[in-house]
């Protein structure tokens, strides 16, 4: 269980707490909703701004709003088919063991809501502090409403401190009637997962030029494969003698009743160097696709399950469109359909808002991170395993102008195991921000790099996770928003392949077990023949830590950059550094970049303070 840590005041001790709340407790353990006798209308949609769907199913919507001014979350939840109850809370990962959860509960006749946690078995216990506060229970034809709120920090020991960064969202549903809160069984119920940002960026929305247009990039009538991974591919094409515009703004369009499988959408532009792109559309990965779609890289938009529209400052703008500029488009969908659904069709993508009075500067969206490749892997068992992904000064000082570039917002992205994600700038060696010690410096790094690093939690898997596209598979991914544009659209690293063999090689050697990792067989089928004892985990460690890493100094049409890959040496955050909150800061003459935030698949855009990447030291 998460332990609440008051920032901005001191909490009173327990056992005046519960003394104080017992008269308010009685009341609320006993309130009691007439849930069917309950009628009215959906509140205002603006009123709750950020939706995710909480199953698979979409039977469980969530809409929420923050308050910062009153430190409170008010949250909304839909059930589209109610039956004898709900459970919806909030654990530390997932778990239903020692969560924070809002219970209503139906004994047949009559129905109650409370404040509940559960201890370390799964056994719910009323709160003594009821800290979840019902508004409103009401029917309407798309099922029953239930709007309660919930402070960020609430000083009870039993409840899940709100903070920024991605939550862990879980929820149950119960299908027979109960006679009282101890008599739920969680481990009989159907229950699942769902991870947010709750806490979004206060921030206030740019002004749109008057004279914006929209267009939507769509994949018409898709049929999604009955399987749980799927990335969807379709070509779009521009009018001819489109102009060069500026998109200011971008939103996902998902159609309706499949907001729980649409789990990320981009759009890239096609290379200029080609006059013309033959049309697709389907699966990303078939042999029918053709060779040339891989010249289709440039981002003009990226968005993920859970993130709002994107807004560009109002100095900036991504171009596209006009001369040297391709007219051909790639839409990118990966659904992820877990339940295996058949015959389900959809028509998502995303729409752009642009505008031919072009802002004063172009920005650009830059990858770092890892390269999607299974040579970077996690064991299994892992509490906490990081890798560092690297864009060297080797690549931003070939690739980035003089005056360096500023940062405005970033999106970060792993896939199921992920816990944590931080960037830093290192600076002539030194770590900035997140390590203020100067005895991490290497001779490697002289100029600005930035550093990505990932943490991994695997213990409730008994095969190795490796890089990939599968949801199953692993990410460490961070786009960033910048201006002015460069042609620098990938600054991605991964350890070297042939160190990698020398570890494989290494294994074969010291282990007991007959095993064969053979060259001819691929790097997934060789981690899956690694015996996870001590040794072979720490080895890895320091492969990842201390070996020759590949770089991948990319432009939009694949091309590199002609730059060296160093070695990582010994410049890396130490495990005991706290990476738990967001934060980005720098000035002018001496920046110090840091973004941090603890996962989730391109969870939200981070607007930030604007801040310079410089390409020397």
């Amino acid at each position: 269980m998460q332990t609440t840590r008051n920032k901005s005041s001191p909490c009173p001790s327990f056992r005046l707490r519960e003394v104080a709340s017992m008269y308010f407790t009685m009341i609320m353990v006993f309130l009691v909703i007439l849930v069917v006798a309950l009628q009215g209308t959906a509140p205002r949609e603006n009123y709750f701004p950020y939706k995710v769907p909480l199953d698979p199913q979409s039977s469980l919507e969530l809409s929420w709003n923050v308050s910062y001014l009153e430190q409170v979350v008010h949250f909304q939840i839909l059930v589209k088919e109610p039956k004898f109850g709900l459970l919806f809370g909030m654990s530390d990962r997932g778990e239903f063991e020692n969560a924070d959860l809002a219970v209503l509960w139906s004994d047949g006749h009559r129905s109650y809501f409370g404040d509940a946690w559960s201890d370390e078995k799964g056994q719910l216990h009323m709160d003594s502090q009821q800290d979840y506060q019902l508004l409103k229970a009401h029917r309407t034809p798309e099922g029953l409403y239930l709007v309660f709120k919930r402070a960020f920090s609430t000083c009870d020991p039993k409840d899940y401190l709100i903070e920024d960064g991605t939550v862990h969202l879980i929820y149950g549903i119960l299908e027979k009637p109960v006679h009282s809160l101890q008599a739920i069984n969680i481990s009989a119920i159907h229950k699942g997962l769902q991870r947010v940002q709750l806490l979004k960026p206060n921030i206030s929305t740019p002004e749109l030029p008057r004279d914006m247009k929209t267009m939507e990039i769509r994949a018409p009538d898709v049929i999604i494969p009955s399987q749980e991974t799927t990335y969807w591919c379709y070509m779009v094409e521009l009018p001819d003698s489109f102009p060069r515009h500026h998109i200011v703004m971008y939103e996902p369009v998902i159609t309706a009743g499949n907001e729980a499988i649409v789990h990320h959408m981009e759009v890239f532009q096609c290379a200029a160097e080609f006059d013309s792109f033959p049309h697709y559309n389907g699966p990303c990965d078939s042999k029918m696709k053709p060779d040339r779609l891989n010249y289709c890289r440039h981002v003009l938009a990226a968005w993920a399950m859970g993130a709002q529209a994107f807004y560009y400052p109002e100095d900036a703008g991504l171009a596209f469109g006009g001369p040297g500029s391709s007219k051909y488009l790639r839409l990118e969908i990966h659904y992820h359909n877990p339940l295996v659904f058949k015959g389900r069709q959809d028509s998502s993508g995303i729409r752009l808002y642009y505008t031919a009075t072009l802002r004063r500067y172009d920005a650009g969206i830059m990858e770092l991170g890892l390269v999607y490749t299974p040579v970077m892997a996690i064991p299994p068992g892992e509490a906490g395993f990081l890798l560092n992904g690297y864009c060297t000064d080797k690549c931003t000082q070939v690739a980035l102008p003089p005056a360096g570039i500023h940062i405005f917002a970033s999106q970060l992205h792993t896939h199921l195991t992920g816990r944590k994600v931080v960037t830093i700038l290192s600076r002539e060696g030194r770590e900035r921000e997140v390590v203020n010690a100067d005895s991490h410096y290497s001779p490697h790094f002289q100029g600005d790099v930035l550093i990505t690093t990932c943490t991994y939690n695997t213990e409730d898997r008994n095969q190795t996770t490796v890089g990939g596209f599968s949801i199953t598979d692993e990410m460490c991914v961070n786009y960033v928003h910048y201006y002015p544009q460069t042609p620098l659209e990938l600054c991605k690293s991964a350890v070297d392949s042939g160190y990698l063999q020398r570890y494989f090689n290494l294994v074969n050697r010291f282990n007991d077990e007959e095993i064969c990792m053979c060259p001819q067989a691929s790097v997934t089928q060789q981690f899956s023949s690694v015996p996870w004892n001590a040794f072979n985990r720490d080895v890895l460690k320091s492969l990842y830590d201390f070996a020759p890493i590949s770089m991948h100094c990319n432009k939009s049409s694949a091309v590199r950059f002609p730059c060296r890959s160093p070695t990582p040496g010994y410049l890396k955050p130490p495990e005991e550094t706290d990476l738990s909150s967001s934060s980005i800061s720098g000035t002018n003459d001496g920046p110090a970049w840091s973004l941090t935030s603890p996962t989730y698949p391109k969870q939200d855009v981070q607007p930030q303070r604007r801040t310079i990447i410089s390409p020397t030291p």
